[in-house]
């Protein structure tokens, strides 16, 4: 893929320098929307282990973000053969959002995946400031999923998500999703260009789930035990449920809320105004706050002079 100056042209997709603040010698990667769509009509006739294969040597600073889940673990599993074939290239690191309140056979899942491919460097990023459960509520209050979930979502996965790509100069990255999750995921492409400039591929865009669990049985990839009770998707353990028969395969994510996707893969600007929001009525507060320190300060001296 061509790596070019920015020019005046109105048809160029937002692109992004892999590295760009810490290491200028990378190139600008730089996708016009015709090029975007030409790699994705190509793309979509490949597999995904030949998705993958172009994909570590088209993009550098490329991250493999990944919450365990069965999409997740077929890419790592692939990314490791691949590895094995090409020893020489350069290994994909995985981020996984620790969002502390996983479930327990989650978090098994990551130390047994840990032992099956060595070779994997995986960052772990939580919420900031907060190791614990415990933590997180002492500093933003008990069920925050439930009274503020806008929140939720930004100080449990977009923040630490996007915190993540700027330690690490984080220009790519290979994503779980699925056509056949239903949803919003439904026209996934397997390129994508988020508004912040973020290139996001999904090289099992076109696989059903029962071609990710066939992959996950036949090389006997480590998996969630959850899946074995119904469990599709698994999220946080307070979001998450079985799916029924007949459901689509996130179904039993946030079920009963007019939600579908975490935060982490919807628009930033959305959150860009969540945050000004919340900006705006902290100063609120504070300006209330100061008023009515000035009302008793003047209502004491009153009281005083009287």
């Amino acid at each position: 893929m061509g790596a070019h100056r920015e020019s005046s042209s109105s048809n160029l997709e937002s692109g992004y320098a892999s590295g760009a603040s810490s290491a200028s010698s990378l190139p600008q990667i730089v996708l016009t929307k015709e090029h975007l769509k030409f790699l994705n009509s190509t793309l979509n006739n490949l597999e995904p282990m030949d998705i993958l294969r172009w994909c570590k040597i088209a993009f550098p600073n490329l991250y493999q973000t990944t919450a365990f889940g069965v999409s997740g673990l077929v890419t790592l599993d692939m990314l490791s053969k691949l590895q094995t074939e090409t020893p020489s290239a350069p290994s994909i690191d995985a981020i996984f959002l620790d969002t502390l309140y996983h479930f327990q056979e989650t978090l098994d899942l990551v130390e047994k995946t840990k032992v099956r491919y060595p070779n994997v460097n995986l960052h772990v990023y939580k919420p900031e400031g907060c190791s614990t459960a415990a933590e997180f509520e002492a500093k933003h209050g008990k069920e925050l999923w439930k009274t503020n979930p806008d929140l939720y979502d930004w100080v449990a996965k977009v923040e630490p998500a996007q915190r993540a790509y700027s330690d690490l100069s984080v220009a790519a990255v290979l994503t779980g999703r699925r056509r056949s999750q239903g949803a919003k995921r439904e026209s996934l492409e397997i390129i994508e260009v988020d508004e912040a400039g973020l290139i996001k591929i999904n090289p099992l865009a076109s696989w059903s789930f029962k071609q990710v669990e066939d992959y996950i049985r036949e090389n006997n990839v480590p998996y969630n035990e959850l899946l074995d009770r119904g469990y599709k998707s698994v999220g946080d353990w307070h979001s998450t449920e079985p799916v029924k028969e007949g459901e689509d395969e996130r179904a039993g994510r946030w079920k009963g809320q007019a939600k579908t996707e975490c935060g982490i893969h919807n628009k930033r600007s959305k959150y860009a105004q969540f945050l000004y929001e919340a900006e705006q009525k902290r100063q609120q507060e504070e300006l209330a706050a100061a008023l009515k320190k000035v009302e008793l300060k003047e209502g004491n001296a009153e009281e005083i002079a009287a």
